[in-house]
Formats: structure tokens, C-alpha cells, sequence
């Protein structure tokens, strides 16, 4: 089993294992000539890419969307994400996907808004990477000028490839949590999820 190995030969294995989904490696190129500051491809199109080949699913079977997240502390109005945004669905628009680009440097911005409850600024893409509500979506790729990849994955890939969701409260509230487990267990039935922690 793959989440057996260790992490040297993981690492391969995850290269080849998201590239059976075309979407992936293509926005990867497009991304890397976008030339965003701190930019990864992350997410959900990641470890759902992941479940789907382990359960002998087409790679790309119930992913809604993909995520990108890019830090530019420089300018953090609206219009300059906005711009950021149009700029990536022009270069991406002949994939036909949904793509997600978001500034994280702003999200400290309408985060409480939108889940109820505050967050404090990101300092970097990577720091917002390690905020999501499971370890599991702790994962972010990008393309090097050399063509290698580089890959943020603080929590490992052992639970990616075992198909075990763990929170992470770090940010995200129990509701959330249970909220997106649920989701993805019915999609992936197989997942097993561990529970919120208590205490």
C-alpha cells in the first residue's frame, strides 16, 4: 500500500497518481506561466484525485472544482484579486473547468462573514493551506521552473493515500467538519473518518 511507504517514495507515487487526472497537470502549466506569487493548486481536486484512482474511479469523478490559492500582500482590494481572477479564467478557459483563484492575504477579510468565526491574517499560501477543516486537505502542489513539483504537505500523505479524513482544529469549526466528512463520505464511501477531538 502506498500510505505504507515512506514519504521519499510517496512523493512519486502522488506525482503519477494526480497526473492520471489530464486537468491536473494541464492547469499546472497554465498556472506556472500565470507567475502568482506563493501560488499552489490545492484542495479538493488533490485528494479526491487520490480517493477516485484508489477506488477504482475515473480520476476526476466528483470533483466540483479546483483550488488555487496565490499570497500577495502588496494590494489587498478586491479589484486586485478580481483582476488575478479574470486573468486565470482567461488562461484557463479552454479546460473547461471551474477554477477557484483566491488571494489568501485577504481572506482574514470576509472569513468571518461567510463561517462565523474570525480569522487572523495569513502570512504566507502554505499557512492558509494548513487552516483546512481536515489534515487530509493539507495538500498543495506547484510547478517549478525546471518542470518538478514542488509539494506542501504538512500532515504527510500516508492518511491521503489510506483514504482517512482527521480534523484539524485549527480554524474550522466542528460543523464545518462533520459538515464536509459527511459530504465526501457519501461520495467515497469508504473513507474512514475520525472523529472531532474532545476536551
Amino acid at each position: 500500500m502506498i500510505g505504507r511507504l515512506p514519504l521519499d517514495e510517496q512523493l512519486p507515487a502522488l506525482r503519477e497518481t494526480l497526473c492520471r487526472n489530464p486537468a491536473i497537470p494541464a492547469l499546472l502549466d497554465r498556472l506556472a506561466g500565470m507567475d502568482l506569487p506563493g501560488w499552489y493548486l490545492t484542495a479538493g481536486c488533490l485528494f479526491q484525485t487520490v480517493w477516485n484512482v484508489a477506488t477504482g474511479r475515473e480520476p476526476a469523478a466528483g470533483i466540483r472544482d479546483y483550488d488555487v490559492f496565490y499570497f500577495d500582500d502588496t494590494d489587498l482590494s478586491w479589484e486586485a484579486e478580481d483582476r488575478v481572477i479574470k486573468a486565470g479564467e482567461s488562461a484557463c478557459a479552454d479546460l473547461g473547468l471551474t477554477v477557484e483563484i483566491r488571494n489568501e492575504a485577504r481572506v482574514h477579510l470576509w472569513y468571518e462573514e461567510r463561517f462565523g468565526v474570525p480569522a487572523a491574517p495569513y502570512t504566507s499560501s502554505e499557512a492558509a493551506i494548513d487552516s483546512f477543516a481536515a489534515t487530509t486537505c493539507c495538500l498543495g502542489v506547484r510547478l517549478r521552473a525546471d518542470g518538478s513539483w514542488r509539494v506542501y504537505a504538512p500532515h504527510g500523505l500516508s492518511d491521503v493515500f489510506n483514504l482517512v479524513v482527521r480534523p484539524n482544529p485549527v480554524l474550522a469549526t466542528e460543523e464545518v467538519y462533520r459538515t464536509k466528512a459527511a459530504r465526501w463520505r457519501r461520495e467515497w464511501p469508504s473513507l474512514t473518518v475520525m472523529p472531532w477531538p474532545t476536551g
